[in-house]
């Protein structure tokens, strides 16, 4: 289930790309198999164990390019282990909005950014989130969970301020928002409620078979509710 337009972000074979807070991989792998020589970073080792298997798995399969290269890297989003200018391409997705110290993630970003670049930013988008906040406590009161509600305005002030430049703004995951709104209903734990059971099989029957009437579906619901908000910006060259 991915977040990011590739073909908007420019992503191109042989592109050093950046998956900054990959998780389990989801951008990583897409962008592999694209053809791009990938780093998927995260603090999380046990996740990036499983991304660096998969990463194995699929050159084995022979499911990328020849000469596509993949890694995983462990670190701080606060102080990414990378030079200054390192990557064409960056992916943040659904990220930010678990950091604290959000302005200094987002300038560590535009560092290794090289001149010309493309970065895309995703958070969960103002309107379903703030239903969810308040339809459930636990949904973002954890440890490590979601710590703030960006507007499409912050966000973009924010990375605009960091000296990159705004390109273009979507919406991604419509028909995911309302199965969020059921489990902060009934409680976001509850995954044999039978409402909570019956939209999570929709959701895996989109993912899984992408029915024609889903995806027209999707198309319908991204731009009103989708839960996911993308920021595409790209770095100015001034040589």
């Amino acid at each position: 289930m991915l977040t990011v337009d590739f073909d908007r972000l420019g992503l191109h074979p042989g592109d050093r790309v950046l998956d900054m807070g990959c998780g389990g991989g989801r951008h990583a792998f897409e962008m592999y198999r694209r053809g791009a020589d990938v780093i998927a970073f995260d603090q999380d080792a046990d996740e990036l164990s499983g991304v660096r298997d998969l990463f194995v798995a699929m050159e084995e399969a022979g499911e990328v390019p020849a000469g596509a290269e993949a890694d995983v890297k462990e670190g701080d989003a606060l102080s990414l282990p990378f030079a200054d200018e390192e990557f064409d391409r960056i992916v943040a997705a659904e990220v930010l909005e678990h950091i604290p110290a959000d302005i200094q993630a987002i300038a560590e970003l535009a560092r290794v950014l090289r001149p010309g670049g493309t970065i895309a930013v995703s958070v969960p988008r103002w309107f379903p989130e703030i239903i969810n906040w308040k339809l459930s406590e636990d949904y973002h009161n954890v440890p490590g969970g979601h710590i703030r509600i960006y507007s499409d305005k912050e966000l973009i002030g924010k990375l605009t301020n960091a000296g990159l430049d705004f390109e273009g703004k979507d919406y991604a995951h419509g028909l995911h928002a309302p199965y969020w709104w059921i489990k902060c209903a009934v409680g976001v734990r509850n995954d044999d409620h039978p409402l909570a059971r019956a939209y999570h099989r929709l959701l895996v029957w989109e993912i899984m078979k992408q029915p024609t009437a889903l995806k027209l579906a999707g198309r319908v619901l991204d731009p009103l509710v989708g839960k996911s908000m993308v920021l595409y910006f790209r770095k100015p060259d001034l040589g």
